[in-house]
């Protein structure tokens, strides 16, 4: 049951964090392993999606419901249907007051595999994937905000 928790003080807006990690659509375009997204609903609350993701000979499609908190700035992410056990995750935006424009990035992942042997991969590579995916965000902000 891999789980990570991070916090990382990034130099950009709790809106531009937020906006960039409620565009689940854009996710294929920067994010290691993920081959595809399809947005299947989308209200200002609310988005339900399908992702693609892929490692070497390893393709999944995996189903989950995004709340969105924009009043808050949080995103939580619920497993729907897939090759999951569960899956939770959330991303939060804090205010660093002694740094004008930058944001505190709170993010935590929590999943388990239905499959034994897909677990067991992801296990010994997980905090260097997650790792990985953090920096993805990173650098897409950077791509979009300067």
């Amino acid at each position: 049951m891999p789980t990570h928790a991070e916090r990382r003080v990034l130099p950009y807006t709790q809106q531009q964090l937020y906006d960039l990690v409620a565009d689940v659509a854009k996710y294929p375009e920067f994010l290691p392993w993920c081959l595809a997204a399809r947005i299947r609903e989308k209200t200002d609350a609310h988005i339900r999606a399908d992702l693609i993701i892929g490692y070497k000979l390893v393709r999944e499609r995996f189903t989950s419901n995004v709340a969105l908190n924009p009043g808050a700035f949080r995103i939580d992410v619920a497993y729907a249907e897939g090759p999951f056990k569960y899956l939770n995750n959330h991303w939060m935006f804090h205010p660093v007051p002694e740094t004008p424009g930058a944001t505190e990035l709170d993010f935590f992942v929590d999943f388990e595999f239905h499959n034994r042997m897909l677990q067991k991969i992801i296990e010994t590579l997980f905090n260097e994937a997650v790792k990985r995916m953090v920096a993805a965000f990173e650098g897409r902000a950077r791509a979009l905000y300067g």
